[in-house]
């Protein structure tokens, strides 16, 4: 894809639909110094300047000019693991990560089942910490009893985590004799009466009864959160956990003009443990790969080889837990056939693993399945966090060229959480950046909504400095700004197989961009973390003007 302006020729009959003027426009060409200007027509920059005024014979009456002296713009940034889906959920569910104790927590769930009809279902937003509350802990289902016994209630936390209330166990068919499924705990109090708590593969036993959304009530869900997105400086969000009938609702979102992202999808395996349950879902994918929208793709298929920060798969015992490292959710032979079902069918895969021991043994399968597959196209087989890849493992994975994407807002929202399940070390060496980039991986950056905050300064604020709830974590692994925009621009578009397209602001390239009120590059590190954009562009459309929000 050229570099150079093409032509103004070629144009004869009409101007740009944008041109953005600027203090500096960071192309993030290698060795090319700041422009002054961008010009974008349709979808496409079609051409950017080094000085301030040189496109102005793009502009007529019908051209959009934003001048804007004092910004800077960049690409505009990707979140290369995060949960649109489940963004999309809490855009109308119980705001409880407003809540600031367990007593504020059922308020808010008193105050929706006041104006819910008995019987339906009411759930809360996904996006908060037990140690964030005064309380430092999970409500208990005894206590959402008291909010209401007239609705099943449930509470997510993050995904690997939801606490119900009777009436939802009632439901679910789970009393004190119901064994834990494979993979999974249910929560008990000393005295072994049930808590509510259901971890990792236990969650399915209550989520299956959720019924589906009002159509209208997802497409709106997607459009606010989507946008949430965008005033983040997010243009395209890799989703990592799609369920299959999700993608219509995506689809009828794009349609109707209301999706403020680009959306890679990759579709959810959650819950599955057995290759067969594998070919309905690919059997569900086929028709989206003659789909071309650049807005909206399937990516591939997302597993879950071991729990979060209660149920990583890990080497060593966790913390007061001598007997316990973790739970994995796959046995090891099982996930080798299944993924290689899924790339078979032309697809790739993403899986989560998140302990060391889980990384030891994704590694394991994913030779095995290169072994077999010898042809696969790259980045064909990411790993998903690689929270405590080691050494040995990042040997492995970089000869393999296997990919990873890591989420230091996770970090730094969880940190405490983890350190009292791992202790303070081992969170501490969470997501090395400085490793993974010093010996040669492609490593990508996301936030893991709603486990951590999704927004493209945050992210980068992270990696820069390793902040975290409980102070700074892991300083050895800190990166440069620029590495870190690098990880959410350049490097996630080489990841999804995209760097022709977006990544970089040069002619010809998908109009993609963000304009920041200041350079993030050499703000101050107070700005760093807050800063948002003006606007947010993709494919020449303004997603966010915060003219129009502020």
């Amino acid at each position: 894809m050229p570099d150079q302006p093409p032509d103004r020729a070629a144009y004869p009959k009409s101007g740009a639909d944008m041109v953005i003027r600027a203090r500096a426009v960071h192309t993030l060409v290698s060795g090319q110094e700041a422009q002054r200007a961008v010009a974008v027509r349709g979808d496409r920059i079609v051409a950017v300047s080094a000085d301030r005024d040189g496109l102005d014979d793009w502009i007529t009456p019908d051209t959009t000019v934003i001048d804007e002296p004092a910004a800077t713009v960049l690409p505009s940034f990707d979140d290369t693991h995060t949960h649109l889906i489940f963004a999309a959920h809490g855009a109308h569910d119980v705001p409880v990560h407003r809540a600031k104790d367990i007593a504020e927590f059922l308020h808010l769930i008193r105050e929706r089942a006041a104006i819910t009809p008995d019987g339906e279902w009411i759930r809360t937003t996904t996006n908060w910490q037990e140690l964030n509350l005064a309380d430092r802990r999970m409500p208990t289902a005894t206590e959402l009893d008291t909010a209401t016994d007239r609705h099943p209630i449930l509470v997510k936390r993050g995904g690997h985590n939801d606490v119900v209330n009777s009436y939802a166990l009632r439901l679910a068919g789970i009393t004190e004799d119901t064994p834990a499924p494979s993979g999974g705990l249910i929560g008990r109090n000393t005295d072994g009466t049930l808590n509510g708590r259901l971890v990792d593969t236990a969650i399915h036993l209550v989520e299956h009864l959720l019924p589906p959304a009002d159509d209208q009530r997802r497409i709106s869900g997607l459009d606010l959160a989507s946008h949430d997105y965008a005033r983040t400086g997010i243009g395209t969000v890799r989703d990592c956990a799609v369920p299959l009938p999700d993608l219509d609702v995506l689809q009828r979102t794009l349609d109707a003009g209301r999706l403020g992202t680009r959306v890679r999808a990759l579709v959810s395996a959650m819950g599955k443990a057995d290759p067969d349950d594998v070919d309905g879902l690919l059997d569900g994918m086929e028709p989206w790969r003659y789909r071309h929208d650049p807005w909206l793709r399937v990516w591939g298929m997302k597993f879950m080889l071991d729990g979060g920060l209660e149920g990583g798969a890990t080497e060593e015992p966790y913390v007061g837990h001598d007997d316990f490292c973790g739970l994995l959710l796959w046995e090891p032979d099982a996930l080798t056939e299944a993924i290689e079902r899924v790339v078979r069918r032309g697809w790739r895969v993403g899986t989560h693993a998140f302990g060391d021991r889980a990384v030891r043994i994704l590694l394991d399968i994913y030779e095995n399945v290169l072994e077999r597959n010898p042809a696969l196209p790259p980045h064909s087989l990411v790993i998903e966090h690689g929270g405590l890849a080691g050494p040995e493992q990042r040997a492995r994975a970089i000869a393999l060229g296997i990919p990873v994407t890591i989420q230091q807002p996770l970090m730094h929202d969880t940190a405490e959480v983890g350190i009292s399940h791992w202790g303070q070390e081992r969170v501490a060496n969470l997501f090395p950046a400085r490793e993974w980039i010093d010996e040669g991986a492609l490593v990508t950056a996301g936030s893991d909504f709603p486990v951590g905050p999704f927004g493209a300064m945050p992210s980068v604020w992270g990696m820069v400095t390793r902040q975290t709830v409980v102070g700074v974590q892991g300083r050895e692994h800190a990166i440069s700004r620029d590495e870190a925009i690098a990880l959410h621009t350049t490097d996630a578009a080489r990841l999804v197989g995209e760097s022709d397209l977006r990544g970089r602001l040069t002619p010809g390239r998908l109009a993609d961009l963000t304009v920041w009120p200041t350079d993030p590059r050499n703000c101050s590190i107070a700005e760093l973390r807050d800063l948002r954009p003006s606007f947010t562009v993709v494919g020449g459309r303004t997603t966010h003007d915060a003219r129009l929000t502020s």
